[in-house]
């Protein structure tokens, strides 16, 4: 029996970056020596276990037989026959098939160390085509290291299109689609997702209505880089600069603008009314993938209202109201924080404004606290009842906003 540290941990370490999980392989066991040494079992599909004392994952060596169409569609082989190569020969890139011993040294059979520092992410074997998933994950990666410099092989993105070609992507649960998303939408560089996804014709597959703004064209004195996809991209990679790792932000800014590839073609380059059009986009998105609630509620809000945010500074008291309320900012203020950062990122991402100042983000944020120290209490003692407190709170709020305002002016 050995064991192994094997995939992300491994990488990370060759790249200098934290290792987070640290998974291990063991060749030559049997469940039942794994159970005698005190691993506990946790593996359903195939045997699994963690270590009775850090509490880290140790699989046993494994291959894998294609049985059916998707995710699920594999029948596993655990013996203690099934060499290391063998494991490793399963998995889906190179550079998550390098295995460390307990000495330290590296076992690459398929030239996961060349392909680090040349900075490439290259599939392991034909066998990648097999299991959906892995595009999603490639373009995953794609958004976490492409600030690192790496790419897509030419040989691996020939791969990615055959397997959309042969419709093996359409066996992808939208579970499945929405888990990997959420992950890119978090990573340094969520544009890469997008690119890569695009370049192997899926996103049209999986994501029709962000496929649609490319080609879109938009009014040049407010978006330099024209294109509606370009946009998109770059506010994406914008809230990854502003919200690092927060993919509720990246979610928001992934779906704001969908309403534009909805424009009437006599209208363009004008994009008059797109916040509102971009609700039943969003809507069938968020249905068709099972996105969370609050995801789904936040990103409506973003989309509908993310133009009275760049305006904000214009607004009449009363309409800064109406839009703290639709946020639910006055009970809930990370509501608003959230919305604002994907604001901001929607404006940022744009060219040559990457750096852009967004004062409307500390006015809204003041109007809420001023708006939020009008409490009921002092209504109540004055005898006012029912519909009455609330009528006269909402006209002292409005009056506290207008104040803030007059003094800023």
């Amino acid at each position: 029996m050995r064991t192994y540290l094997v995939g992300g941990a491994v990488r990370d370490k060759l790249l200098e970056r934290p290792v987070v999980d640290r998974d291990h392989v063991v060749v030559g066991a049997c469940p039942e020596e794994m159970l005698a040494r005190g691993y506990k079992p946790v593996g359903k599909d195939f045997p699994v276990f963690l270590h009775p004392q850090s509490g880290e994952e140790y699989a046993l060596a494994r291959t894998e037989r294609k049985t059916g169409h998707g995710y699920h569609g594999f029948a596993f082989h655990a013996d203690p026959a099934v060499t290391l190569e063998q494991d490793l020969a399963r998995r889906d890139l190179t550079i998550n098939a390098i295995a460390e011993d307990e000495h330290g040294n590296l076992v690459d059979p398929y030239g996961g160390v060349r392909d680090v520092e040349q900075r490439v992410l290259r599939h392991v074997s034909p066998a990648f085509v097999e299991d959906p998933v892995r595009l999603l994950r490639v373009a995953r990666f794609a958004a976490r290291f492409a600030p690192l410099g790496f790419s897509v092989a030419e040989e691996t993105m020939s791969l990615l299109q055959q397997m959309v070609r042969e419709g093996e992507v359409d066996h992808l649960v939208p579970e499945r689609v929405w888990a990997e998303t959420r992950k890119a939408l978090g990573e340094a560089q969520p544009s890469a997702f997008l690119r890569v996804l695009r370049e192997a014709g899926a996103l049209a597959v999986l994501f029709p209505e962000v496929n649609a703004l490319y080609g879109i064209p938009q009014r040049a004195e407010y978006h330099p880089e024209i294109d509606t996809g370009i946009h998109l991209e770059m506010t994406l990679d914008a809230a990854a600069q502003l919200a690092p790792g927060n993919d509720l932000v990246g979610f928001c800014a992934f779906t704001h603008d969908l309403g534009k590839a909805l424009t009437p073609a006599a209208e363009l380059p004008s994009h008059r009314g797109h916040e509102h059009r971009g609700v039943q986009p969003l809507r069938a998105l968020a249905t068709r993938l099972k996105v969370p609630t609050e995801y789904a509620a936040l990103a409506e809000l973003v989309c509908r209202e993310h133009l009275n945010a760049h305006r904000a500074l214009e607004l009449r008291p009363a309409t800064v109201l109406k839009l703290l309320i639709a946020l639910d900012a006055l009970r809930r203020p990370e509501r608003l924080q959230t919305f604002l950062l994907a604001c901001m990122a929607d404006k940022r991402g744009r060219l040559g404004q990457a750096q852009s100042d967004y004062p409307q983000a500390d006015w809204l944020q003041r109007a809420r606290e001023a708006a939020a120290a009008i409490t009921a209490a002092p209504f109540v003692a004055q005898g006012l009842l029912g519909p009455a407190v609330g009528a006269a709170m909402e006209k002292a709020r409005v009056q506290a906003i207008a104040e803030m305002k007059l003094c800023n002016t």
